[in-house]
């Protein structure tokens, strides 16, 4: 592994599109799996992922939602997964790995946030268990797949929410 530098004359900023960023960018042959593909900045990406050619595949667990908006979207699977339930992670993953010899990039993008308090089925609380514990998961499981690929990405969005709170302190919203 080398560290990470700088990229000299770097030409993109905030104000940059993403139609720009992908000009000339062939993913060809490239798999990908985003998490929340199927709306907000996961669906720009899957639009955008998919114009360049890669094969995309949308876990998710609102099936004619992602139906929905991902219905003029080549290139594009849908499978079930719930992030906040760990059978259904092994079984998206299991179900993957059984069709598939390798994962170029994993983008874990779903998230959730602002809902009332609410707990998984383990007594988990429902945020930091689908956009924490669960992309874990399934980064875990699907690491065969990754290392398949000799050099695959994984890439976490997050939002700037943990800068508003100490997160660790108490992650189970116990208190």
């Amino acid at each position: 592994m080398s560290n990470q530098e700088p990229i000299a004359n770097y030409k993109f900023n905030y104000k940059t599109t993403a139609n720009k960023v992908m000009k000339n960018i062939n993913l060809s042959g490239k798999t990908i799996i985003i998490t929340g593909g199927y709306s907000g900045i996961g669906l720009e990406m899957t639009k955008q992922l998919s114009r360049a050619g890669a094969k995309i595949i949308i876990p998710a667990r609102r099936m004619e939602v992602a139906k929905k908006n991902l219905s003029k979207i080549k290139n594009i699977d849908i499978l079930p997964l719930e992030l906040t339930n760990p059978k259904s992670i092994h079984q998206f993953a299991e179900s993957f790995l059984q069709n598939n010899s390798k994962l170029d990039i994993l983008i874990n993008s779903a998230g959730l946030m602002y809902l009332p308090l609410k707990r998984d089925s383990r007594g988990i609380e429902y945020h930091f268990a689908t956009n924490h514990l669960g992309h874990y998961q399934l980064t875990m499981e699907l690491l065969p797949a990754l290392k398949n690929a000799k050099n695959s990405r994984v890439i976490n969005l997050s939002s700037r929410a943990q800068q508003m709170t100490p997160l660790l302190e108490d992650w189970n919203f116990e208190k």
